[in-house]
């Protein structure tokens, strides 16, 4: 099922979907927290914020997931953890100036780091599908050996070279779009 099928149930407020976007997304979450200095309750906190501020973000600007769900709502909740993890050690190593971000702020980051992982969604949906595998395996952190084992490369130098080139060309293709400029400066 594409994003946008978990996306309509989310809006919807289907409790069986919302049941599946936990039950497939939860554990990951939960492992990258806790390996970036959370506990549960950060966990479930972060998950939580991340469905408001999709179903928010909806409201605001009618939008489609035109890839995977998971992934996408990875990144949302990656995003939101790495802001929670900024403004805690904001907090922490500047107690003379204690400077709290706005609940407006960061609704406006979260917009655009979103925008980004957009463009970078789309771009990534216009190259070939040998470079989507490749890259998909390799932001997974997949390890070039087993990259080799399931794809038709020979060596692991081989696949390496192959990232290499997809990547250029997925970066190319990011700084050619007009927005590119854009939401690189804010």
């Amino acid at each position: 099922m594409n994003g946008s099928f978990f996306l309509e149930k989310l809006i919807a407020e289907d409790s069986k979907a919302i049941t599946e976007i936990y039950n497939r997304n939860f554990p990951f979450v939960q492992k990258y927290i806790l390996q970036n200095n959370g506990n549960k309750e950060d966990t479930q906190d972060i998950f939580q914020k991340a469905l408001l501020q999709i179903i928010i973000r909806y409201k605001r600007e009618k939008f489609n997931i035109t890839g995977n769900f998971d992934a996408y709502f990875f990144t949302v909740c990656k995003n939101l953890w790495r802001r929670e993890l900024n403004l805690h050690k904001k907090k922490i190593t500047d107690t003379a100036t204690i400077e709290l971000q706005s609940e407006y702020k960061n609704h406006i980051q979260a917009l655009i780091e979103q925008k980004r992982h957009d463009l970078f969604i789309e771009k990534l949906d216009k190259i070939s599908d040998n470079c989507k595998k490749i890259l998909n395996f390799f932001f997974a952190k997949v390890s070039y050996e087993e990259i080799v084992k399931t794809t038709e490369y020979s060596s692991e130098s081989a696949v390496r070279q192959r990232v290499f080139k997809c990547k250029k060309k997925l970066i190319q293709l990011i700084q050619k779009d007009t927005r590119y400029n854009s939401l690189r400066e804010l």
